[in-house]
Formats: structure tokens, C-alpha cells, sequence
């Protein structure tokens, strides 16, 4: 068996432990309301990289990155 397939089978059993433990806890409904909660995580980091981007001055920013290192 290889590192990959211990790998795989451990998050097997976690889902699956986890899983029946939402089940068990929550009941049917809340646990199912639970795993479909939308997830915004790609939606705020691409907001937080635009303000970054917002915030920039283009210049001092190469200067900044492509300044000779000595």
C-alpha cells in the first residue's frame, strides 16, 4: 500500500466519521442544511486581492520587485 492510498483511505474515514456525527448530533435536516451552507472563500479572496491591487502604485511596485538585490 502506498503513502497515497493511507492517505486517501484516512480522509475516507474522516468524512465518514464526520458525517455520521453531524447526522447524529444535528439530525437529517440540519445536517444537510449544514453541508450545503454556501462557501464565499474563492469570493473573498479575490475581493481582498483587488483591494490590494486598488491600493498599488505601479511603478514603486516593480521598482520594488525587480530592484536589483545585492
Amino acid at each position: 500500500m502506498t503513502t497515497e492510498m493511507l492517505k486517501h483511505t484516512d480522509e475516507t474515514v474522516l468524512l465518514e466519521k464526520g458525517t455520521k456525527i453531524l447526522f447524529k448530533e444535528l439530525g437529517y435536516t440540519d445536517a444537510l442544511r449544514f453541508l450545503s451552507i454556501p462557501r464565499d472563500v474563492r469570493e473573498e479572496s479575490v475581493r481582498r486581492h483587488r483591494k490590494w491591487q486598488d491600493g498599488l502604485e505601479k511603478d514603486t511596485f516593480f521598482d520594488e520587485v525587480f530592484a536589483e538585490k545585492v
